[in-house]
Order: C-alpha cells, then structure tokens, then sequence
C-alpha cells in the first residue's frame, strides 16, 4: 500500500477537510482529493462518508485510521530516537501529570529547566486521566500511583500526604478547630468524591464528612482548592508539597492526615537512551532533592 496515500489519508481524516489537510500538507485540494480517491480505489471500498459540512469516516475508513494513527505514533517515536542521538537537548518533550501537581509543583520550577535547556519545547498535558505511554500519547509521566502499564521505566520521586490548611486570616476570623470532630463548624474546601483523585485524599475527605460539615466548596482538582483556601473561604485538604511554595499557609489539625500516596516518574522503555528525557528526569530529581532538604531544615528548625 502506497505509504504517501497513507499519509495523506491520516491528515484528512484528522482535520475531517480536504481543504484543511491540504493546507497542512501544503498540497492543492484536488490533489489530495485524487489521492483520496485512489486509495479508495485500491481498497475497492468509500473511506469517507461526504457531505457539506465536512468528512465523517466510514466504518472502513475508521479501521484504517486506527492503523495510520498507529504507524503515525511509531515513526514519531524513531524520529525522537534519531533526534536523540545527537548531544544537545532540544525538540518537544510531552510531559503528562495530574491538574494539581502540574499547576502548583511542576510548573513553577520549570523556569530552571529552560535556563538550562533554552531549545527545549515541553508540552505540558495536565490531566487525570492516565495516557499511553508505550502508545506515544506522552513521553513522560508524573503520576500519583505507580503505573501499571508495562514497558516501562518507572521511579519513585517522592511521597505526598493530604492535610488540612487554612490562611491566618481565616483562622483568625473564625477560630482554628482543636478536634477533628470542631472542623464540621467550619466551611470544607475539597475535592469532589465523585472527581478522579488519588484514593489517600478522596478517604481522608470521606472521614472528615462524616461529621456533618455545615458549609463545603467542591472543585474538580487542587489548583481550584487552594485559590479557595488563599483566598479565606475554609479550611482546605491540600497535598502537602504545597507548603514549600506557600509558606503562609497554616496547618490545621497537624495530626490528621491521610496515607502516604507514591508520586512515581514514568517514561517508555524505548526513550531509555533520549537526551531529552534525561534532562527532565535528572531536574526533577534536582527539585526532589532541594525539596526533601528543606522539609528537613523546616523540621529542625
């Protein structure tokens, strides 16, 4: 089967417009339209269904897309292997972690990676669901439980507790609760049980709903919780790593807290040798490392 039908084939069915996949692929519409027409000829089968708004698979095309896409996340990976042989540290790195360690740990530090690596393009995909790595969605991931998926090269970075946090002013206003049983005269700010969360937090949130809080405020990840707690609506269950980067913020409550939960870093077997992940691996545990000795200095202090 002709590779350069393929392709263009992958674009029109991912930009669902002759025009469009055209512009992409710098070629006129009528000569991806008489590309698209031979392919189907060969296949002796309609890949797309036609009307005025656009293109729509056919149950054909949508087998054969899946395969493009496929091949398409495979010569990307080689490309990035071939790229990676040379020396310097450059081109996109796909990072993928949760909404809440992305937002509040991961992004602040980012400023020293590009200090040190300028040419480096790091694509940020800061959501909770967990994405194929051997699949190429992302080249690295930062995940709150150790990955399942096998193939590939797994690190335990850290552990993380969640606790409860409060501003000054809050407190201050409306009183630091001595019990766990107090907090339930105080406005909650958590996670949503319903959300995707880490089982430690969603728990603890649990335990301290069973003693009919009076006022709650629910978001979808800790990015939304702690503009709650900074901005003294409640008393809030935030991780832990937060209080490095936000030292105002109070610990309510220092005994309860939830279970460990691993932070683990991941890659694919097959980048085991990429510059680019080797960099972003070593100034993650760089901040790992300056991390755990100011924990150790606030500890002592």
């Amino acid at each position: 089967m002709d590779w350069d039908k393929l392709r263009i084939f992958h674009a029109v069915a991912d930009a669902g417009s002759l025009t469009h996949a055209g512009e992409k692929l710098n070629l006129s519409q009528s000569a991806v339209s008489r590309q698209i027409r031979g392919l189907e000829e060969q296949l002796n089968t309609n890949l797309f269904h036609r009307h005025a708004r656009g293109l729509i698979l056919t149950e054909q095309g949508e087998l054969l897309f899946d395969a493009t896409s496929a091949m398409t996340k495979r010569v990307d990976a080689a490309a990035a292997r071939i790229r990676d042989s040379e020396e310097e540290v450059f081109g996109e790195l796909r990072v993928t972690t949760t909404t809440g360690f992305g937002t509040l740990w991961l992004a602040p530090r980012l400023p020293k990676l590009y200090e040190k690596y300028p040419d480096l393009k790091v694509d940020l995909m800061l959501e909770e669901r967990v994405l194929d790595l051997p699949m190429r969605e992302a080249d690295v991931a930062i995940r709150m439980k150790e990955p399942s998926q096998a193939d590939l090269i797994r690190k335990r970075l850290m552990n993380v507790r969640m606790c409860l946090y409060a501003s000054p002013k809050y407190l201050a206003e409306n009183g630091n609760p001595q019990t766990i049983e107090e907090v339930s005269n105080h406005r909650l700010i958590c996670q949503n049980t319903d959300s995707d969360q880490v089982a430690a937090g969603q728990n603890l949130v649990q335990q301290l709903m069973l003693n009919d809080v009076r006022s709650m405020l629910t978001v979808n990840n800790y990015f939304g919780v702690l503009q709650g707690v900074l901005h003294d609506l409640g008393i809030g269950v935030l991780p832990d790593y937060l209080t490095q980067d936000f030292p105002e913020l109070v610990q309510v409550l220092p005994e309860v807290e939830s279970a460990d939960v691993p932070v683990f870093l991941a890659y694919p077997e097959e980048l085991r040798q990429s510059k680019r992940v080797a960099a972003f691996k070593d100034f993650v545990q760089d901040e790992i490392i300056s991390y755990r000795k100011q924990l150790r200095e606030k500890e002592k202090a």
